[in-house]
């Protein structure tokens, strides 16, 4: 099981969220998308440690904190193949376009459609979900869906970026409402929702 906190931050305010594993106190950090003093100091409080940075996809602003966290506590960081050039991209990862600079850091783990990550006891397991971009993901955990910005809150996130695919989304959209059971979604902008909720008021879920 896990505990979930997280931060809202940055320009166009993302959900950046801190992940721990419960039984073992590993931890991680889904979308750093800015500086946050609340999640830094949370990891300091429990011991000062950061096992991974778990990518959604790779547009600036989910990813401007990353080399700030890894400087800091060295995590692993994963991020679907698909992303790579994406990252590599000021044009396609946006941050040319709004002037904004992101400090170099590696990605260490390629995610493939269906691998898991062991966070102590708990299992991540990514699927990609393109269609906001070719190497979108979401990370699945107990009854939880990280989603990044491909689920919103009665919503989707954006297809008319370089590397992204109206048609995928709606075959990424149809899978996660394909998933089984009820899941609390946490998105990378907005409110957090459920499944269930989605299935009956999004309107792409119809």
């Amino acid at each position: 099981m896990i505990k979930i906190n997280y931060d809202v931050v940055g320009m166009i305010r993302t959900n950046c969220y801190l992940i721990e594993d419960k039984a073992s106190g590993k931890r991680a950090v889904i979308d750093p998308g800015d500086h946050s003093d609340a999640l830094i100091a949370e990891i300091d409080k429990r011991g000062g440690t950061l096992d991974y940075l778990l990518l959604t996809h790779g547009h600036y602003d989910h990813v401007i904190g990353a080399a700030e966290l890894c400087d800091r506590y060295h995590p692993v960081v994963c991020a679907a193949e698909e992303e790579m050039e994406l990252l590599k991209s000021g044009i396609c990862n946006r941050s040319s376009v709004h002037n904004i600079r992101i400090n170099a850091f590696n990605v260490d783990r390629l995610l493939h459609d269906g691998d898991v990550i062991e966070l102590g006891e708990s299992r991540i397991t990514f699927i990609l979900t393109p269609g906001h971009t070719a190497g979108s993901g979401c990370y699945l955990v107990d009854d939880c869906i990280f989603s990044g910005d491909t689920i919103f809150c009665e919503s989707i996130g954006r297809t008319d970026f370089e590397t992204s695919s109206p048609r995928d989304m709606v075959k990424s959209v149809a899978r996660i409402k394909a998933l089984d059971g009820d899941r609390a979604i946490y998105p990378g902008h907005g409110m957090f929702s459920t499944l269930d909720h989605e299935r009956k008021y999004n309107p792409f879920m119809q």
